[in-house]
């Protein structure tokens, strides 16, 4: 299939029932009526005065993206910027898996499971344990996937000796706020087995997966020149909705994360101070994947998370930290340990749970974090 073409015949199933980001024909007939360009400085104008009236303010950011006729498919995009056909299959066969857990989250109640098997104390949900026992089915079922983790289980399962990668997941970020309906996400690292995943580091995956669940169910693949977003479209078809992005090096949104640890460390609460007093746009839900995932759709943002003695390190690097690393960091961003300054991608994982502070998103943001914060 050479690429998703999205036509007015395609959409023909229901009269409301189009691809997200993509207006039917007859809606994108509309446009003319938009006001023309050189029109910028009075729409500027009506806004100022509208804010002097009703002491509004016109801070948020809003998608820059624009609608295409057609869009690659994910099969059209991983054979052009996948080389390795291994890399391939296990990216496809994560995000199948993705498909039946945005499925599961559709239909079923948010509840506590019958049978709390955490390991780490975390209360389990039961689409926790369904989006877990997803993943775990496609790991054993795989040709390629050789040892697998989940977040839930703190030991490397031997699933196919003849297989060759390392898949570990966090299977349903975002536990503490799904009750709420709010947007949550799963995270995928992936390792070759020259390295394993024990004894390496973010920067020896071959590729990571970031999935987020909200109104729409999309992902961030790093493929070989660097992230593309993939949008679940009609029929759990993926195609490429975002390609090549990147993460400016400043930003006018923040994200912070372990507030408390700001009542411990003057430098994050200078930090914080900062990004409020220069009016920056707080963007922040207290799930790890939509909080670090605006940063590709705005094209800028800081998730912030360091740790103090009150409020230790939650964030697991394995699951969490060298997945979305490696994203921003193909994305042109930037990324920190929030002990050394370094990059997260350098942290040698030595243990499933091990855990960590970090920062990460454009550039500039995490150069301010490591400098008031760290003294780096």
């Amino acid at each position: 299939m050479k690429s998703l073409v999205l036509a007015g015949a395609a959409l023909a199933g229901s009269a409301n029932a189009f691809l997200p980001g993509l207006r039917p024909l007859h809606l994108r007939a509309q446009r003319s009526l938009s006001p023309p360009s050189q029109d910028a400085s009075v729409s500027s104008t009506a806004l100022e005065m509208a804010d002097t009236a009703y002491g509004a303010s016109h801070t948020s950011f809003y998608t820059s993206a624009k609608a295409k006729d057609s869009y690659e498919s994910l099969a059209d995009v991983l054979n052009s910027k996948v080389a390795d056909p291994d890399v391939r299959t296990v990216i496809n066969e994560m995000l199948d898996a993705a498909v039946k857990i945005t499925e599961a989250l559709r239909v079923n109640l948010v509840t506590v499971a019958d049978a709390q098997n955490s390991v780490f104390g975390d209360v389990q949900l039961g689409v926790d344990v369904i989006a877990d026992n997803l993943m775990w089915e496609t790991a054993k079922n795989s040709k390629v996937v050789r040892q697998a983790a989940s977040e839930e289980e703190p030991v490397l399962v031997d699933t196919n000796p003849d297989g060759r990668f390392t898949v570990c997941w966090d299977p349903l970020d975002g536990s503490s706020i799904v009750d709420n309906n709010w947007a949550v996400g799963t995270m995928i690292g992936i390792w070759d087995k020259t390295t394993g995943m024990l004894g390496a580091t973010g920067r020896d995956q071959v590729t990571s997966i970031v999935v987020l669940y909200g109104p729409r169910t999309t992902a961030l693949v790093a493929c070989d020149d660097g992230v593309y977003e993939f949008t679940c479209g009609e029929g759990n078809k993926w195609f490429a909705s975002r390609e090549k992005i990147q993460i400016k090096p400043t930003s006018k949104i923040f994200s912070p994360a372990n507030l408390r640890a700001a009542q411990d460390l003057e430098g994050y609460d200078g930090l914080i101070k900062h990004w409020m007093n220069n009016r920056y746009t707080l963007r922040y839900t207290g799930g790890l994947v939509p909080d670090v995932y605006q940063c590709f759709t705005k094209e800028m943002g800081v998730f912030s998370n360091p740790t103090s003695p009150k409020a230790p390190a939650k964030l697991r690097v394995a699951f969490e930290v060298a997945p979305f690393g490696l994203l921003v960091e193909k994305a042109g961003g930037s990324t920190s340990d929030g002990v050394t300054g370094k990059s997260v991608l350098d942290i040698q994982i030595d243990g499933v749970d091990q855990r960590t502070s970090a920062c990460m998103g454009s550039k500039d943001e995490v150069s301010r974090f490591n400098e008031m914060v760290l003294g780096k």
